[in-house]
């Protein structure tokens, strides 16, 4: 069944983000390359240019076999406290927030941590694609009830690993085709007390009898020490179907309770699979193109480190009072917004 829950607009000072920070691994994979190997690994014909005209992606960041879901959120992490002015030591709160985690136990958290040499409460949140925008509410409500007074959100985000390079069939290659859209980033926020501005509103919506559609079932309890189930699988088209069906309520909750409209927002940051998706989400919803951040074409999916990578190539830019809405999609399934007022 569905449910959804918000937070109305706060009066006066709350939490805002007061820096940000970014990081991509170095190695660019072409979709044409990609095809190329699958279709060699697999044996399978595939017509020219089938993942770019599918999908409009045309490269995606991939990690280097020394490179873990930590490395990317530790470099994004660094810059994002550089760009304050602060150390490590600073962060008393710092949330990993992603759907890649370097181990099963501890959680990530501690590893980013022993990398940045802080000593603040470490703990992680995972709920798919929308694990950074639920890291970011989670820290903020930590901050607002006292029990910190400063965080650090982070991702890696390393789904490439889950592609399946060698399917054994057409068959195959159809169940982890959503899987071709995956790339690997890292991103992070500084979370601290704000005068005013910050924080504004946040709403979601979950569709929970949904989760088995799409995933990585490996790792767990169900699937411990299966191979086969450490590759993404999932239905692209019942995916879609369901973020359509609720994902505009959601944003008519949202500009309801806070009375805002597309015109209100400076930026408006959509998670992007593939830019026919997201052409689909502005039909839609109605959300103007031009105040977009698109960074599928070159990026690829992202999953939690797309909204934060969006907002960090665009921040410099915003001035106080700015509004930016995050629109957050994630398997499971859920639908996240958030506001935010620079300050």
């Amino acid at each position: 069944m569905s449910k959804h829950s918000e937070t109305g607009v706060r009066p006066g000072g709350g939490v805002g983000i007061t820096a940000t920070g970014s990081y991509l691994p170095e190695h660019v994979l072409t979709s044409d390359r990609l095809q190329e190997e699958v279709a060699r690994a697999g044996g399978l014909a595939l017509p020219p240019g089938l993942f770019e005209r599918a999908t409009g992606i045309a490269t995606r960041r991939v990690v280097a076999d020394d490179e873990y879901a930590s490395t990317l959120a530790l470099g994004a992490a660094r810059r994002a406290l550089a760009s304050a002015g602060l150390d490590a030591l600073d962060i008393d709160l710092l949330v990993y927030a992603s759907a890649t985690r370097d181990v099963t136990e501890p959680a990530t958290a501690h590893i980013v941590q022993d990398g940045l040499g802080s000593r603040a409460h470490a703990l992680d949140v995972s709920n798919a694609c929308n694990s950074f925008v639920n890291g970011i509410d989670t820290a903020r409500a930590l901050i607002l009830a006292g029990r910190a007074r400063r965080a650090l959100v982070v991702t890696g985000e390393t789904p490439s690993r889950a592609i399946r390079r060698a399917p054994a069939g057409p068959a195959q290659f159809r169940d982890g085709f959503a899987g071709y859209t995956f790339g690997d980033a890292g991103a992070a926020v500084v979370l601290e007390p704000v005068a005013r501005g910050g924080i504004l509103d946040t709403g979601t919506e979950t569709h929970s009898e949904h989760w088995a559609v799409g995933g990585i079932f490996g790792g767990g309890s169900r699937h411990p020490r299966s191979e086969e189930h450490t590759y993404f699988h999932g239905d692209g088209r019942t995916l879609r179907e369901v973020f359509e069906k609720s994902g505009t309520a959601v944003l008519d909750r949202m500009r309801h309770r806070t009375g805002l409209d597309w015109d209100d927002f400076a930026r408006i940051l959509v998670h992007q699979v593939t830019v026919p998706y997201l052409e689909r989400f502005v039909e839609l919803t109605g959300v103007p193109a031009d105040k977009l951040v698109l960074t599928v074409p070159e990026l690829g999916n992202i999953a939690s480190a797309t909204l934060g990578v969006q907002l960090d190539r665009i921040h410099h830019e915003l001035v106080p009072g700015d509004r930016v809405l995050f629109v957050g999609l994630g398997g499971g399934t859920s639908v996240m917004t958030l506001v935010w007022e620079k300050s």
